[in-house]
């Protein structure tokens, strides 16, 4: 298994934001130190240009230079614009390690999948897995999905690829929450699982469960997996019951498709981020 990282991606921040450098940091630490898997470790390069405006329009590409906050939640900072395009070369050689090796993983921030074609929102600047999406369909992929376990809607990956040939989108998240988006289906493609504030951990893993067989039954060629790990029962901004043994299970579930799964880190602002993270990990790679 393949770990894409780049300790870069730590050194930006704003004080007191729940999106914060220990999110990778502390996650990097618990997977060197553990001893169970064996990880390859890769640096990414910055994503092309070419990969970006696929999913982007341009003037957004551009307005991450401009020094303006793009919204309350969502900061322009020194260098962002480098750091978001890194964060695509993760989401990017986490696919090319994938259908290589069946399976990888792109521990880097800024997250991606509330970015929309025009709009940086949610601590998201650039959509990385939208633009993985794209680029793998560019370069063979007839059917990619994408499988959001964030326990925010995916609004932005939604937007990017609402009725886009070859793709199909899946998405479980928590509703009401941010961003108040994802209450039904989509187009023909995008598919979504609202699940209530404090729902029962039975309840919510019959939920993914149900979204994991819709996406098998759209016979994929690779999956894209936006890896959120706010629905544990201990994050502090969402409301929800999952364990870290649910995490271990929804790895377990997406292994057994048997096609390459790239994942990316989404969401998670727990101090147990690196237990659900490795624990994820375990259940892609069966151990």
């Amino acid at each position: 298994m393949t770990i894409i990282t780049d300790e870069r991606c730590t050194g930006y921040h704003s004080p007191g934001h729940p999106e914060r450098p220990a999110r990778v940091a502390d996650t990097v630490a618990r997977l060197r130190g553990q001893q169970d898997l064996h990880l390859a470790w890769s640096t990414p390069d910055p994503a092309p240009e070419e990969a970006v405006l696929r999913a982007h329009v341009r003037y957004h590409l551009s307005r991450l230079d401009v020094p303006r906050d793009f919204g309350p939640d969502t900061a322009w900072l020194p260098g962002i614009a480098e750091h978001a395009r890194r964060a695509v070369g993760g989401a990017l050689a986490a696919l090319r390690a994938a259908r290589a090796d069946g399976v990888a993983f792109s521990l880097m921030r800024p997250p991606g999948h509330h970015a929309t074609k025009s709009q940086a929102m949610g601590f998201c600047y650039l959509n990385n897995v939208a633009i993985a999406v794209l680029e793998a369909l560019a370069t063979g992929a007839q059917r990619v999905a994408v499988y959001d376990f964030d326990v925010h809607h995916g609004n932005g990956t939604e937007d990017i690829l609402l009725d886009r040939p070859g793709v199909a989108f899946f998405s479980v998240h928590q509703f009401p929450c941010y961003p108040g988006t994802g209450t039904e289906h989509r187009g023909h493609n995008c598919f979504n699982y609202p699940v209530a504030p404090l729902t029962p951990r039975p309840d919510y893993r019959h939920t993914l469960q149900t979204a994991l067989e819709a996406l098998e039954r759209f016979k994929p060629d690779v999956v894209l997996v936006s890896a959120g790990f706010d629905a544990y029962a201990g994050d502090p901004i969402a409301q929800e019951t999952l364990e870290v043994e649910d995490y271990y299970w929804l790895g377990q579930q997406l292994r057994r498709l048997g096609v390459p799964v790239a994942s990316v880190l989404e969401g998670g602002y727990s101090t147990a981020l690196p237990e659900l993270i490795l624990a994820y990990l375990k259940g892609l790679a069966g151990v």
